[in-house]
Parts: C-alpha cells; structure tokens; sequence
C-alpha cells in the first residue's frame, strides 16, 4: 500500500475504534509513516479473498486491544501463506530443456498466486470431476481395466483369481464369494487344509486349490436366492 493507501486505512479504522485517531497534523504523518514500513508490500485488495478491511473489521470485533499495523501485516502473511499451501504449480509452456525460463515461469505464478492476482492453481486429476469419454467407452468395451492380454499374462502369477474368474466364466458359482462355514476362510480367501496331529495339536494351514464342497454348496445355494428374488 502506499501513502494515500495507508491513511484511508487508518481513517476507517478511525471510524471502527476512535482510540486510534490521531489528531494533530504531525501525530497523524508519523502514524501514517509508521503503518507504511509495516504495510508497504501489503495489498489494500486483491480479487481473490483479500481486502484489508476484512482484516480490521475481524481485529475490532476479536480483540479488545487496538490494531496495530502488525496485525493487519500478519494476516496478509497467513494469507499469502494459506494461498500457497493450496496451490500446485502447473507445469510451464516453457521448454523444459531450458532450466532457467522454466524456473522463472513457475516463480511468476507463485508470486501472481501470493499476491492474489491469480487463483490458486489445483490437481485437476482431483477437481475436474468424471473421467473422459474415451475411457468410459474403452472400459466398456473391454468390461475391465485391465485388458484381456495383460490379464492373461497376469493369470500365472495369481492362480488362485485366475482361477475364480474361470470359474464365473463358466457360470458355476464363485465359492469364494461366500464365508467358508468348514474352515472360516474370510470372502475373497481360499480355502485352508488343515492337518492335526495324533494328539490334536494342528500342523498346518495351507491353502487349498480347491474350495470346500459346503462352500460351493452355499455359493450355490445363495446365487439360487438371488436369482428367485
């Protein structure tokens, strides 16, 4: 702000908190050149969600202390602090292969996004909503995201998904879509074979190949409620 600035600041804080005001000529320049050192890279208003007189207006009804120029200083900083915080840098038209331009371009949207002459600038993957047409369709007409050779080739080293997906291919209904009642294998979870020993005690856990027939019996048995429902 500059000099003529800074005295309509301090005339509206005047009328907000008259223990400010200054009434002699040389109190009221000293005030003036007082608040301009603190306030000179201060904005008076910016067009994205600054104005100083927010600022005093928040002070006066908080505070039962007179404003300073500090404090009106240290909100612009928390601002700017705040504008940056949510800012992410777009990536420069410049070319990358020349470091300086691409420095020099990222430090001007800084400063224009500090200074409130830009918006802050967002990931647009977060904030632009659904995803493209031509990924809709391809998904569509593929029906999964992972296409059909690279599932194939996927399929060696998760045989047991590989498996299941061949299995609800086929039609014939996915025992892993239901809790295993014989060996409490969760959904999802293969089969375990357990082993105990003569005294009871268990040895092993593996997983089967297989599901336990009660678990393809109950599979069953639930896709049959689903289709009569």
């Amino acid at each position: 702000m500059d000099r003529r600035e800074v005295a309509a600041v301090l005339a509206y804080i005047g009328r907000l908190d008259p223990r400010t005001v200054r009434t002699g000529t040389g109190d009221a320049r000293d005030q003036i050149a007082r608040w301009q050192d603190l306030l000179g890279n201060v904005a008076f208003a910016t067009d994205h969600g600054w104005d100083v007189r927010e600022a005093i207006r928040s002070h006066v009804l908080d505070s039962p202390y007179p404003i300073l120029p500090v404090d009106v200083a240290r909100r612009w900083r928390a601002h700017r602090r705040d504008r940056l915080d949510r800012h992410t840098d777009p990536t420069p038209a410049t070319d990358p292969d020349d470091p300086a331009a691409w420095r020099a371009e990222l430090l001007r949207s800084r400063i224009a996004v500090a200074a409130g002459m830009a918006a802050p600038a967002t990931h647009r993957q977060i904030t632009s909503g659904s995803q493209p047409r031509d990924v809709e369709e391809c998904l569509r007409e593929i029906g999964s995201c992972i296409p059909p050779a690279v599932r194939a080739e996927l399929a060696r080293y998760r045989p047991t998904r590989a498996a299941r997906e061949a299995t609800v291919a086929e039609g014939v209904p996915d025992a892993l879509s239901v809790r295993c009642d014989w060996c409490h294998a969760p959904v999802s979870s293969p089969c375990r074979q357990r082993r105990a020993s003569p005294d009871g005690a268990a040895r092993a856990n593996a997983a089967r190949t297989t599901p336990h027939p009660s678990r393809v019996d109950l599979a069953a048995a639930r896709r049959s409620r689903h289709r009569a429902a």
